[in-house]
């Protein structure tokens, strides 16, 4: 009767044995789908902001980058991680300036062993300096700008404010500078001047 029992032990220690490595071997298979399918896939612009080496066991670089859209808004923060130490070398030379991120997003990560984010940066594209996203004029009405066309230089200025012409200019342009004051209207009878 001891034999039978150990029989049952044993079997049920290698059933055992037998879930468990089927689970660790989904667990891995659902770890290497995550890690090479990506979810999604773009580009991203704006400054980066901070890149810095985390983790206690699992090192990875975690880095922010402030996007801008309009000038003047608040920047939306984009934070992501990168795997590869070069593509960090190469983000810590461009930080400050304005570049591009291409990334990778992974979802269904079960730990943050391989990143604190979902956004995994592929490569950097510096973006040369580049104007801003809008055209920002003090007169609204304006139309927009062509190409700055280059001035005559024989001409003179008929800007009557301008400092830089001639005196016999500015002579015949001081009358025009002030202008005419109106008489201040009468109260009507009964009300106080003040």
């Amino acid at each position: 009767m001891t034999g039978r029992s150990t029989q049952r032990g044993l079997a049920l220690v290698w059933w055992l044995v037998g879930i468990l490595a089927a689970g660790a071997l989904l667990f891995a298979l659902h770890l290497w789908i995550m890690l090479s399918w990506s979810y999604s896939s773009g580009e991203r612009a704006g400054w980066i902001q901070k890149l810095s080496r985390k983790g206690y066991l699992c090192k990875t670089w975690e880095g922010e980058m402030a996007m801008v859209s309009l000038p003047g808004s608040v920047p939306e923060k984009f934070q992501f991680t990168v795997w590869d130490d070069q593509v960090a070398d190469e983000i810590n030379r461009v930080i400050g300036r304005r570049v591009s991120l291409h990334y990778e997003e992974h979802i269904w990560l079960p730990t943050s062993c391989f990143g604190e984010t979902r956004h995994f940066v592929k490569r950097v594209k510096l973006i040369e300096d580049t104007p801003a996203p809008l055209d920002i004029r003090s007169n609204p009405g304006a139309r927009p700008a062509g190409p700055a066309q280059p001035e005559a230089q024989d001409e003179r200025s008929k800007d009557p404010f301008d400092q830089q012409q001639a005196p016999d200019m500015q002579e015949q342009a001081a009358p025009e500078r002030l202008a005419p004051r109106r008489p201040r209207p009468t109260p009507p009878p009964g009300v106080p001047e003040t």
